[in-house]
Protein backbone atom coordinates (compact mmCIF):
# COMPACT_ATOMS: atom_id res chain seq x y z
CA UNK A 1 0.00 0.00 0.00
CA UNK A 2 1.22 3.51 -1.21
CA UNK A 3 1.28 5.92 1.99
CA UNK A 4 1.11 8.56 -0.39
CA UNK A 5 -1.95 8.09 -2.26
CA UNK A 6 -5.72 9.04 -1.11
CA UNK A 7 -7.10 12.44 0.08
CA UNK A 8 -5.99 14.55 2.22
CA UNK A 9 -8.01 13.73 4.78
CA UNK A 10 -6.97 9.61 4.05
CA UNK A 11 -3.79 10.85 4.69
CA UNK A 12 -3.56 12.70 7.94
CA UNK A 13 -5.45 10.03 9.19
CA UNK A 14 -3.11 7.21 8.31
CA UNK A 15 -0.14 9.61 9.98
CA UNK A 16 -1.82 9.73 13.11
CA UNK A 17 -2.74 6.32 13.04
CA UNK A 18 1.21 5.65 12.66
CA UNK A 19 2.14 8.25 15.06
CA UNK A 20 0.06 6.47 17.99
CA UNK A 21 1.11 3.27 16.88
CA UNK A 22 5.33 4.64 17.27
CA UNK A 23 4.73 5.56 20.91
CA UNK A 24 2.41 2.13 21.35
CA UNK A 25 6.01 0.31 20.85
CA UNK A 26 8.57 2.90 22.49
CA UNK A 27 5.87 1.83 25.87
CA UNK A 28 6.21 -1.73 24.86
CA UNK A 29 10.20 -1.05 24.77
CA UNK A 30 9.92 0.98 28.23
CA UNK A 31 7.96 -1.64 30.02
CA UNK A 32 9.80 -4.43 28.46
CA UNK A 33 13.12 -3.12 29.71
CA UNK A 34 11.41 -2.73 33.42
CA UNK A 35 10.29 -6.28 33.38
CA UNK A 36 13.94 -7.43 32.05
CA UNK A 37 15.45 -5.58 35.03
CA UNK A 38 12.86 -7.09 37.20
CA UNK A 39 14.37 -10.68 35.84
CA UNK A 40 17.77 -9.73 36.28
CA UNK A 41 17.04 -8.22 39.64
CA UNK A 42 15.56 -11.47 40.68
CA UNK A 43 19.06 -13.38 41.05
CA UNK A 44 20.00 -10.63 43.87
CA UNK A 45 20.37 -12.24 47.63
CA UNK A 46 17.78 -9.51 49.06
CA UNK A 47 15.24 -10.50 46.29
CA UNK A 48 11.97 -11.18 47.79
CA UNK A 49 10.79 -14.73 46.43
CA UNK A 50 7.77 -15.25 48.16
CA UNK A 51 5.51 -12.06 47.55
CA UNK A 52 2.12 -11.65 47.07
CA UNK A 53 0.72 -9.30 44.88
CA UNK A 54 -1.85 -7.43 46.74
CA UNK A 55 -5.46 -8.29 46.28
CA UNK A 56 -6.46 -4.56 44.83
CA UNK A 57 -4.06 -5.41 41.95
CA UNK A 58 -6.88 -8.57 41.27
CA UNK A 59 -9.32 -6.59 41.31
CA UNK A 60 -7.82 -3.53 39.21
CA UNK A 61 -7.14 -6.19 36.72
CA UNK A 62 -10.85 -7.26 36.45
CA UNK A 63 -12.10 -3.49 36.29
CA UNK A 64 -9.45 -2.44 33.37
CA UNK A 65 -10.41 -5.70 30.99
CA UNK A 66 -14.41 -4.60 31.96
CA UNK A 67 -13.53 -1.25 31.01
CA UNK A 68 -12.11 -2.18 28.01
CA UNK A 69 -15.32 -4.00 27.11
CA UNK A 70 -17.39 -1.14 27.46
CA UNK A 71 -15.34 1.11 25.31
CA UNK A 72 -15.81 -1.62 22.39
CA UNK A 73 -19.97 -1.27 23.21
CA UNK A 74 -19.53 2.45 23.17
CA UNK A 75 -17.82 2.20 20.09
CA UNK A 76 -20.63 -0.28 18.66
CA UNK A 77 -23.49 2.36 19.78
CA UNK A 78 -21.69 4.92 18.14
CA UNK A 79 -21.53 2.44 14.55
CA UNK A 80 -25.04 2.18 15.45
CA UNK A 81 -26.23 6.15 15.74
CA UNK A 82 -26.79 5.71 19.03
CA UNK A 83 -25.46 8.49 20.78
CA UNK A 84 -26.86 8.14 24.01
CA UNK A 85 -25.75 4.73 24.38
CA UNK A 86 -22.24 6.11 23.16
CA UNK A 87 -22.09 8.12 26.18
CA UNK A 88 -23.61 6.21 28.59
CA UNK A 89 -20.51 2.97 27.90
CA UNK A 90 -17.92 6.20 27.32
CA UNK A 91 -18.66 7.27 30.88
CA UNK A 92 -18.75 3.58 32.01
CA UNK A 93 -15.37 3.12 31.25
CA UNK A 94 -13.92 6.60 32.38
CA UNK A 95 -15.21 5.65 35.93
CA UNK A 96 -14.17 2.14 35.07
CA UNK A 97 -10.91 3.80 34.85
CA UNK A 98 -11.03 6.03 38.15
CA UNK A 99 -11.71 3.18 39.86
CA UNK A 100 -8.53 0.99 38.39
CA UNK A 101 -6.40 3.92 39.39
CA UNK A 102 -7.82 4.02 42.84
CA UNK A 103 -7.50 -0.07 43.31
CA UNK A 104 -4.30 0.71 42.26
CA UNK A 105 -3.74 3.06 45.39
CA UNK A 106 -5.15 1.05 47.75
CA UNK A 107 -2.70 -1.87 46.44
CA UNK A 108 0.28 0.43 47.45
CA UNK A 109 -1.56 0.89 50.48
CA UNK A 110 -1.77 -2.91 51.13
CA UNK A 111 2.19 -2.82 49.66
CA UNK A 112 2.95 -0.67 52.58
CA UNK A 113 0.74 -2.44 55.15
CA UNK A 114 3.42 -5.04 54.52
CA UNK A 115 6.50 -2.86 55.72
CA UNK A 116 7.52 -2.34 52.32
CA UNK A 117 7.84 1.57 51.40
CA UNK A 118 8.81 2.83 48.30
CA UNK A 119 12.46 4.00 49.57
CA UNK A 120 14.16 4.25 52.52
CA UNK A 121 14.72 1.73 55.25
CA UNK A 122 12.16 -0.28 55.03
CA UNK A 123 11.58 -0.25 51.50
CA UNK A 124 13.24 -3.78 49.48
CA UNK A 125 14.28 -3.40 45.41
CA UNK A 126 11.31 -6.19 44.77
CA UNK A 127 8.83 -3.96 46.41
CA UNK A 128 10.38 -1.11 44.89
CA UNK A 129 10.01 -2.36 41.31
CA UNK A 130 6.52 -3.17 41.70
CA UNK A 131 5.93 0.16 42.68
CA UNK A 132 7.95 1.56 39.66
CA UNK A 133 6.41 -0.45 36.79
CA UNK A 134 2.15 -0.03 38.73
CA UNK A 135 2.98 3.98 39.37
CA UNK A 136 4.66 4.12 35.83
CA UNK A 137 1.44 2.39 34.39
CA UNK A 138 -1.04 4.50 36.30
CA UNK A 139 0.56 7.41 34.20
CA UNK A 140 -0.39 5.95 31.28
CA UNK A 141 -3.80 5.30 32.39
CA UNK A 142 -3.96 8.73 33.54
CA UNK A 143 -3.72 9.86 30.12
CA UNK A 144 -6.17 7.62 28.56
CA UNK A 145 -8.36 9.48 30.90
CA UNK A 146 -7.75 12.24 29.33
CA UNK A 147 -7.84 11.34 25.84
CA UNK A 148 -11.11 9.51 26.87
CA UNK A 149 -12.49 12.86 28.26
CA UNK A 150 -11.60 14.47 25.05
CA UNK A 151 -13.31 11.93 23.00
CA UNK A 152 -16.62 12.28 25.41
CA UNK A 153 -16.51 16.11 24.76
CA UNK A 154 -15.98 15.73 20.94
CA UNK A 155 -19.11 13.13 21.13
CA UNK A 156 -21.07 15.71 22.99
CA UNK A 157 -20.14 18.37 20.45
CA UNK A 158 -21.50 15.57 17.75
CA UNK A 159 -17.91 15.57 16.23
CA UNK A 160 -18.08 11.61 15.27
CA UNK A 161 -20.34 9.48 13.85
CA UNK A 162 -20.73 5.96 11.89
CA UNK A 163 -18.02 7.00 9.06
CA UNK A 164 -16.05 9.90 10.99
CA UNK A 165 -14.53 8.58 14.45
CA UNK A 166 -10.64 8.70 13.65
CA UNK A 167 -10.16 10.25 17.37
CA UNK A 168 -12.17 8.05 18.75
CA UNK A 169 -10.41 5.24 17.54
CA UNK A 170 -7.40 6.49 18.03
CA UNK A 171 -8.28 6.77 22.27
CA UNK A 172 -10.30 3.08 21.76
CA UNK A 173 -6.53 1.84 20.63
CA UNK A 174 -5.06 3.28 23.27
CA UNK A 175 -7.01 2.45 25.86
CA UNK A 176 -7.38 -1.21 24.97
CA UNK A 177 -2.93 -0.83 24.88
CA UNK A 178 -2.94 0.04 28.27
CA UNK A 179 -5.16 -2.52 29.74
CA UNK A 180 -3.40 -5.15 28.10
CA UNK A 181 -0.17 -3.47 29.31
CA UNK A 182 -1.69 -4.12 32.69
CA UNK A 183 -3.26 -7.62 32.18
CA UNK A 184 0.77 -8.80 30.84
CA UNK A 185 2.28 -6.87 33.63
CA UNK A 186 -0.05 -7.94 36.10
CA UNK A 187 0.48 -11.56 34.98
CA UNK A 188 4.27 -10.58 34.66
CA UNK A 189 4.74 -10.23 38.63
CA UNK A 190 2.29 -12.76 39.88
CA UNK A 191 4.32 -14.83 37.74
CA UNK A 192 7.76 -14.11 37.40
CA UNK A 193 9.52 -13.96 41.01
Amino acid sequence: MDLTQGTQEEKNSRAKKMMLWFGIVSLIMSFAGWTSAFVVSSSRPDWLKDFQLPSAFIVSTVVIIISSATFILAKRALKRGNNKGTMLWLFATLILGFIFIINQFSGFQQIIDLGYNFTGPTSNVTMSYIYLIALVHILHVVVGLICLLVVIYNHFKQKYNATNMLGFELAATFWHFIDILWVYLFLFLYFVR
